[in-house]
């Protein structure tokens, strides 16, 4: 896919077909993105702790060994799917040992959510 279109929620996607480069509108209105063996997490490099294949490590898997992230600076350990940023989470396919299934990170979505209200009462 190399784009999206539509007036107030999504109508058509363009594919781009790899071998010739050629591309083609679809009309849709829903869109699933499975990054699932490719986190495709570069550009977070020196902003969210990784693990060496490039997801985002969060919650416990932050505080192995009974220690907080270099840097956080808030007196309680990381929500189940924070960042090593306070306030940032992620969700599904991008973090780490995570199920890599659809029902899986829409269940995580929806605990984000919740956890970011979580976060912004705190504030």
């Amino acid at each position: 896919m190399v784009g999206g279109a539509g007036q107030e929620h999504l109508e058509r996607v363009t594919l781009r077909d790899m071998r010739t480069g050629e591309t083609r509108d679809v009309d849709t209105s829903w869109l699933f993105v499975f990054i699932g063996a490719e986190p495709h997490t570069d550009w977070l490099d020196g902003a969210v702790v990784r693990d060496r294949r490039g997801f985002v490590l969060t919650g416990p898997d932050l505080t192995r060994g009974g220690r907080r992230p270099a840097g956080w600076s808030l007196p309680r350990d990381p929500y189940h799917l924070e960042s090593s940023i306070p306030g940032v989470f992620a969700a599904g396919d991008v973090r780490a040992d995570s199920v890599k299934r659809v029902a899986s990170a829409v269940g995580e979505g929806a605990m984000a959510v919740s956890l970011v209200h979580r976060y912004l009462e705190a504030q």
